[in-house]
């Protein structure tokens, strides 16, 4: 698993505001103590509302939402589009200008409107790496709109892939990096999908109405039940 990988799954963890152990952490994603130990202190380092101190365990202490501004999701996602677009195509001051557009984006990412300087954690991901996704946001956009089921193909961390059918519930945005949250019919529970996994997606004929323990007022009530893919 690539670091990036593992510090979005370690946020996916931290996610649910209880006080997580290291070695909890560590066992599920299989890496060393130590490991959580460094990563933990890139993630405080770099903006994300966590604490805590090697033994006791960490804690998420603020939400992670969409930040404090006055845009809709397409308005947000337009302006990410565009910075990744500049920041690897253009002159290098206009790359240069890109860059710290992003980083002023994601440093107002958390909810407490007090990111640090150091700016939000995921600006670690790389425009292009988060760029990959942006090809599939409005069709998923559609579909949460009209309650549409999707297939997408779908791979995880270890690059394995799978052909999902979806229930698509909302999607969030973590700087640089927007994901899926949905209800999984082959997991048969709710998954939260990185956009930029997808490599295609498809409308399927059926729509969704809601049903009890499948929306999405029932994952944000137990959002630790939750898993990530």
């Amino acid at each position: 698993m690539r670091r990036t990988d593992r510090l979005f799954e370690l946020v996916q963890i931290l996610r649910d505001g209880r006080l997580h152990l290291a070695r909890d952490m560590a066992d599920r994603l299989g890496v060393s103590v130590r490991t959580i130990y460094r990563d933990m202190d890139t993630l405080i380092s770099s903006g994300v509302p966590v604490e805590g101190e090697r033994g006791l365990g960490y804690m998420m202490t603020a939400p992670i939402t969409l930040p404090p501004l006055n845009l809709t999701i397409a308005e947000l996602e337009a302006l990410h589009l565009g910075v990744a677009v500049v920041s690897e195509a253009a002159d290098p001051e206009l790359q240069a200008a890109a860059r710290a557009l992003g980083e002023k984006v994601d440093a107002i990412i958390p909810e407490s409107r007090r990111a640090p300087a150091a700016g939000w954690g995921f600006a670690v991901y790389p425009m292009a790496d988060a760029a990959k996704g942006f090809k599939n946001m409005p069709g998923l956009r559609t579909a949460i709109r009209s309650r549409q089921k999707v297939v997408i193909d779908y791979a995880d961390a270890a690059g394995q892939t799978t052909e999902r059918i979806v229930r698509p519930l909302q999607m969030e945005y973590w700087g640089r990096v927007w994901t899926l949250t949905g209800w999984c019919e082959l997991r048969e529970d709710f998954r939260v999908f990185r956009v930029d996994r997808i490599a295609d997606l498809r409308f399927t004929p059926d729509h969704f109405e809601d049903e009890p323990g499948k929306t999405l007022i029932d994952y944000l009530a137990t959002v630790d039940g939750g898993h990530a893919d």
